[in-house]
């Protein structure tokens, strides 16, 4: 009996992944969604009465149940870099030139593949199974995102593999007829529109709830296949061809080309079909195709010499600035956003543009009534180029004084090219407010990911961080996917919350110029948060690295009549208002130095580094100037190292770095 039982769910999986291959890899269906969905019906339940037999690679386990807590940092196997561009003919005649003096006149080809516009993706499998997923991060390290990325149907769980370990790399994006309807519906909700499909594929992956990911409906187009780092075959298109008899998603829009000019006339001609595709695209990719001929090639620090990007030229459009209005963003920035008369670019019609800030209309010369060029270039929302005649009866555009959500002071920093509402309450602001947070690195309160933090807020349950803390278990539980257990265990992690040093607290609150370090410098230095919010700007200067941009920050914010009565409603939750004062500047070997890490550490992180040197007393910036006491470099360091070179400071490497915090000269 069991044996049928499993004989019968082996056919049932069998069934469905080849479905699955029909219709998301090959858009070839076979089957009605409601004869599948039968087909995945019964092996659901067949699963549910024999858990014995329920395998991870089962096409039942795409979606898992629990949420994640947060993201992983995880080294990519090779370093996934970048490409460098052509704008033009000229740029990438060039670049064949490159190519064939560097090859010394031996014959070679190109691969053009589409220049898909969504996010770069590693995807590691172990004997058949998928077992890791990974952005591409920084190119050195991502974020493991393998829970979200099961659910992408055109990536295989299982296949039947040419060798036990492999690395699949690739492109995930979200199709345009998806990302119009995922706009519709949160246009429907009354949420604002996101811009752009690849952004809106990148944080469809790296949402904490896998089941969002999967109502998202991304796609992923594989094109490289590595082993231990390195392509496997001979050459990129013997790749292709090898992942596309692997079950992978490959483009079929690629093709091989003898000589750059060919090359050229492919790229014009998807050019010309771009709108065409169901997804966006924004240029080609040309690649050598010969592997050994890629290795003589070589690398430089941020691209191989072997391929390059071609990019399709932004097309534009002229059309009527007709208003201008405010937008307010997380941080209480104010975006003035132009509404334009509805004109048609680039497939799509454009009726608003962004225009940055102040400066940047100053810049344009622009006024309501302008005709202007709008450019829409694929990888970003439209924005205004350039004003083309001035309006008969234009009128000045003025930045609000007051905040148009809610009437909170609109202030610009010296220095700022943006204004902002530095009401920590304003609506516009709450959601990524009230997500930061709840955040791990920040007051930590374990479930209160995206979904839940919208439901709070649309429903009126919280209109401030602090309404976080008054709660009940009776308003968790009226929520959606929201059952006791669950409502029981975040009211539980609100209340842990509560104990959390006043560093973190600081940091939660949202002041600008204040993050992680400097709240936590504020708080060894001062030790109690009404001290703080007391100070003036030259006993706030006291403190390590608070200049005079960061304290005038922090007096406008606790000035702020809305920003006081938070910081009441935190004092009476019961939150952690004081701390020991510490003085990290006499503390450690390192106390007073001034370090910057740059280039890749063959055995930590920059974060570990960091730590280490944090933790030694000395401090860690992002630039080097004349008062950085000794740059960190490792491999592929670039801009920071020539810098310091230039003013003549020390340079180590992990070594002389270990050594100095050892105590030990270098």
């Amino acid at each position: 009996m069991k044996d049928s039982v499993a004989e019968r769910i082996e056919s049932l999986r069998a069934e469905i992944r080849r479905h699955e291959r029909l219709y998301y890899v090959l858009d070839q269906p076979e089957i009605s969604d409601a004869e599948y969905d039968t087909l995945m019906r019964e092996l659901q339940a067949i699963e549910k009465a024999h858990p014995e037999l329920l395998t991870p690679d089962s096409p039942t386990q795409r979606v898992g149940g629990k949420p994640r807590e947060g993201f992983v940092k995880v080294r990519h196997s090779a370093p996934m870099l970048s490409l460098d561009n052509a704008l033009n003919e000229g740029e990438l005649r060039d670049f064949d030139r490159r190519v064939r003096d560097l090859l010394a006149g031996a014959e070679f080809r190109y691969v053009a593949e589409l220049k898909m516009d969504g996010l770069s993706m590693a995807a590691h499998y172990e004997d058949g199974l998928l077992r890791l997923a990974i952005t591409r991060g920084d190119g050195v390290e991502g974020e493991d995102v393998t829970e979200n990325a099961r659910t992408i149907r055109a990536l295989p769980l299982r296949v039947k593999p040419p060798v036990p370990r492999f690395e699949v790399r690739g492109e995930v994006v979200m199709p345009r007829r998806y990302f119009d309807r995922l706009n519709e519906e949160r246009e429907k909700e009354g949420l604002m529109k996101y811009a752009n499909p690849r952004n809106s594929a990148a944080g469809s992956l790296r949402v904490l709830e896998p089941w969002i990911t999967a109502s998202r409906k991304l796609d992923y187009f594989a094109y490289f296949f590595l082993v231990d780092g390195k392509p496997y075959y001979p050459s990129h298109w013997q790749s292709l061809e090898a992942l596309e008899r692997l079950g992978f998603k490959v483009n079929p829009n690629r093709k091989q080309c003898v000589d750059v000019d060919e090359l050229y006339h492919v790229c014009r001609q998807w050019e010309a079909r771009r709108e065409e595709f169901p997804y966006e695209i924004d240029g080609v990719v040309a690649k050598v195709d010969s592997v050994s001929q890629q290795d003589s090639l070589g690398w430089t620090a941020k691209a191989p010499r072997w391929a390059i990007a071609y990019k399709f030229p932004a097309q534009q459009a002229e059309t009527v600035v007709e208003n201008i209005e405010v937008q307010v963003g997380r941080t209480g920035a104010l975006t003035p956003v132009a509404h334009l008369r509805p004109v048609f670019v680039s497939g799509v019609t454009v009726s608003r543009a962004t225009l940055h800030n102040e400066d940047e209309i100053e810049r344009l010369n622009l006024h309501i009534g302008d005709t202007v060029v709008v450019e829409r270039s694929g990888d970003v929302i439209p924005k205004v180029v350039r004003v083309v005649r001035h309006g008969s009866e234009r009128r000045a555009f003025r930045m609000p004084k007051q905040c148009p959500v809610c009437g909170g002071d609109v202030v610009r920093a010296e220095g700022e090219a943006a204004s902002r509402c530095i009401n920590s309450n304003c609506p516009a602001r709450l959601k990524e407010t009230v997500r930061f947070f709840a955040s791990r690195g920040v007051m930590d309160i374990d479930g209160m990911g995206e979904a839940l933090v919208d439901q709070l807020v649309d429903r009126g349950l919280v209109k401030s961080v602090a309404d976080v803390y008054g709660l009940t278990l009776e308003q968790l539980m009226e929520l959606e996917r929201m059952g006791e257990k669950s409502a029981t265990k975040i009211l539980q992690n609100v209340e842990s919350s509560r104990g959390q040093p006043l560093a973190r607290l600081l940091n939660g609150l949202g002041i600008p110029f204040v993050g992680e370090r400097t709240a936590q410098i504020l708080a060894d230095t001062f030790g109690d948060l009404d001290k703080i919010a007391a100070a003036d700007a030259d006993l706030l200067q006291t403190a390590e690295e608070v200049g005079p941009k960061v304290a005038e920050s922090i007096r406008r914010f606790f000035r702020e009549r809305h920003n006081q009565e938070l910081v009441e409603r935190l004092r009476a939750a019961g939150l952690r208002f004081t701390q020991e004062v510490r003085n990290h500047a006499a503390q450690g070997v390192l106390a007073g130095k001034t370090f910057v890490l740059t280039g890749t550490l063959p055995t930590m992180s920059r974060e570990e580094a960091k730590a280490k040197i944090e933790a030694a007393g000395g401090k860690v910036t992002g630039s080097v100037s004349k008062k950085t006491s000794y740059v960190i470099a490792g491999e592929e360091a670039g801009s920071k190292l020539a810098k310091a070179e230039e003013l003549g400071i020390p340079v180590l490497n992990e070594d002389g770095m270990m050594r100095l915090i050892g105590g030990q000269t270098v």
